[in-house]
Parts: C-alpha cells; sequence; structure tokens
C-alpha cells in the first residue's frame, strides 16, 4: 500500500494529540499534521522547549494550528491532569499519537516506582488512552496510533512479569526492548477490545526504523559519532521520513484494523512508510490480555471500553 501525505485529504476540523511533540519524531508527525489542517495539541514535558518548537513549525507552517498542554508521563498525576485539561476545552479527539519516549538511560524509578522506561513509554500512554478513548468518533477515521520499534524483538523478546520493573536485574537495552513490546502488544489487544465493544475506532501501531534524533541523548558521544560518520547513511533515515510510519497509521485512508507501519527498506531501518512486520510474541493474546491486566493494577486505572448500543427506529 501506497502513502502519498501530499494527496491525501485535508483534516480540518480534526484534532490530534502527539505526546513528546517538541523533538525528534513528535515534532516532525506535528509538522505533518499540520501541513494538513489538523489542529494539534503539543503534549510535552518542558514548557520552554514546546514554546520554542511550536514557534519554530508555525514558522515553517503557516496555516499550522497548534496549542500546548503540558504533561509527563512519567507521572500518573500528571497524566490525569493533562487529561482533565484537554476535556475541559475538547469534546472530541481523532487522533492520539502515543509518540513520547526514552531510551536507554540508567537505572531510575518513576514517581510511581515504575522502572522509567516501562513507565514512560507505555504505562503513562495505556492511562492517556484509557483517559481520553471516549472522546474519540466511532469511525475509522478515528486513530490511537502506538510508537513501537524495531527493537521489540531484542532482548528477551517476551514480557518479564516476574520483573517488569526490573529491580531483579537492570538492563537499560533489555527493559527499552521490553517498554517497545508492551506499546505494541497493547495496540494490538486495545484493537480487539474495540472489535469486541462494536467500535470503528482503529487502533494501529507504527515503528521509525533508526533515525538520528534526541532519543539517543542517553548513548555516548563517541558511539553517535562512529554510526553518524560510517554505516549511518546507510542504516538511518532523517527524522522528517522517519515519522512517515506515524503519519500513514493516523492518515491512511485504507488503513486496516491493528495494521503496523514501518519503513519498508532493508531490515526496516529506512525507507517509505508500509506494512511492517511483527514479532510472534507481539501477537501472543494470552500475554497481551495478561499485560492490559496487570496495567490496570498499577495504573489504578480500569480500562474499560463501552459497548455502542444500536438505535433502533420503531
Amino acid at each position: 500500500m501506497a502513502f502519498d501525505l501530499e494527496n491525501t485529504p485535508s483534516q480540518q476540523g480534526k484534532i490530534a494529540i502527539v505526546t513528546g511533540a517538541n523533538t525528534g519524531l513528535g515534532y516532525e508527525t506535528v509538522s505533518h499534521l499540520a501541513r494538513k489542517n489538523c489542529k494539534v495539541i503539543m503534549a510535552c514535558r518542558n514548557a520552554d522547549k514546546a514554546a520554542q518548537a511550536k514557534a519554530e513549525i508555525e514558522a515553517k507552517v503557516p496555516v499550522a494550528d497548534l496549542e500546548i498542554l503540558l504533561i509527563d508521563l512519567s507521572d500518573l498525576s500528571s497524566v490525569r491532569a493533562f487529561a482533565q485539561a484537554f476535556r475541559q476545552q475538547y469534546d472530541r479527539l481523532d487522533f492520539l499519537i502515543n509518540n513520547a519516549g526514552i531510551m536507554w538511560p540508567p537505572y531510575s524509578l518513576t514517581v510511581d516506582g515504575f522502572e522509567s522506561q516501562m513507565g514512560t513509554n507505555y504505562l503513562g500512554h495505556f492511562l492517556l488512552t484509557a483517559l481520553l478513548l471516549d472522546l474519540m468518533p466511532n469511525t475509522p477515521d478515528s486513530r490511537v496510533v502506538s510508537l513501537s520499534s524495531n527493537a521489540h524483538r531484542l532482548g528477551s523478546g517476551e514480557i518479564n512479569f516476574g520483573d517488569l520493573q526490573s529491580e531483579q536485574n537492570y538492563s537499560k537495552t533489555g527493559a527499552y526492548s521490553q517498554s517497545k513490546l508492551a506499546c505494541l502488544m497493547f495496540g494490538n489487544e486495545l484493537q480487539r477490545r474495540l472489535e469486541q465493544a462494536g467500535k470503528k475506532i482503529l487502533s494501529v501501531t507504527a515503528h521509525p526504523g533508526v533515525s538520528n534524533t534526541d532519543l539517543a541523548r542517553h548513548m555516548p558521544q563517541y558511539q553517535i559519532a562512529l554510526v553518524q560518520y560510517t554505516i549511518g547513511p546507510l542504516l538511518c533515515h532523517a527524522p522528517d521520513k522517519a515519522a512517515m510510519p506515524t503519519v500513514m497509521a493516523a492518515l491512511a485512508p485504507d488503513a486496516q484494523r491493528g495494521e503496523y507501519f514501518g519503513p519498508q527498506g532493508f531490515l526496516e531501518m529506512k525507507g517509505k512508510p508500509g506494512r511492517a512486520t511483527q514479532s510472534d510474541y507481539a501477537q501472543n493474546q494470552a500475554a497481551a490480555e495478561k499485560l492490559w491486566q496487570v496495567s490496570e493494577q498499577l495504573t489504578d486505572c480500569r480500562f474499560a471500553i463501552a459497548r455502542d448500543q444500536e438505535v433502533t427506529t420503531p
């Protein structure tokens, strides 16, 4: 399936939330959506950086309709405050782009006691989606887009339910892989539950391939430079290109339920966006159901999707 953003219909009147919107993939995703006349809520942690990014995008995209709302996905109280603030201003949401993430930090815990990558990349987005899903119109044009990674295959390739917060053994790369696997499995399980409830809303997932973004800030500078000036050009693509699988997931008219999008080049590292592949474990329904239940317990939120009631005319 080909995707041409230029020929994609205008998204005038629609509202999107993009988490992690002030840098990297989030920044580029906001820019692409703004060009299609979509109003975008930039969900960011740092007000100053968000304001600077907003000004830059508005300078490049004169039609941009942007607003900043602060959120810290590593703090569930902040996620709840964001959802409340959004609901006070808006009565609908068309696109929820769960983009924000951190990669390979030293071991640390969120304020809620979660391993930082699992808490920020996955559990914060799980709660955010639960708190806002009911605002989404019941149509396939409404999309929840969850960002995963090629790294979901790495490490053990499974969710370690016995040590979900890496308290017994911490590997920064392993914890990152597990958090991104959780994001992918969440997207799949959300789609299954939407279908069970008779909803037409789509839950789709995407990954960017490999790109030089601020996500790599915890890598040693010499490693970044080594990759950038050796094999980088062969394996990486620019952030504006890396954001296209996300944009395709959100806007492609022919996107199907539960699809996964990513670059189409070698090992899905770079290239034009299209359908991507996911591991067998990522599609394990029993594991996904267990992850959902554990996530409800950890976030203290019962994520129930109300079944639509058919209205019949006498």
